[in-house]
């Protein structure tokens, strides 16, 4: 299995407003994609400066499955918006044995 970890930091403008609508962009592709195995979306509650607001986690099938995802028409229109509100990302991607 294959997992696929981002991290985002958000824009301070309108940024309660812009995490509830990238949760809830990010959460349909569940239904548009049949190459998600499965996805879990959350956002910090934290307060510290290592902090970044959201988290998503997803999984595979293959390296293949994921490309699939990353390059899927309804995951490139979230990646839009998501690079509009956003000021950083970070991933990961692993194998899970």
């Amino acid at each position: 299995m294959i997992v696929h970890i981002v991290m985002f930091k958000f824009k301070e403008e309108n940024k309660v407003l812009n995490l509830a609508k990238v949760k809830g962009k990010l959460e349909k592709l569940e239904e548009q994609i049949d190459v998600l195995k499965s996805m879990e979306v959350g956002v910090n509650f934290t307060e510290s400066p290592r902090a970044m607001d959201m988290s998503l986690y997803s999984t595979f099938e293959s390296q293949e499955d994921l490309k699939i995802y990353a390059t899927h028409e309804a995951h490139l229109k979230v990646v839009e918006f998501i690079k509009e509100v956003t000021v950083e990302s970070k991933v990961v991607d692993y194998i899970l044995e």
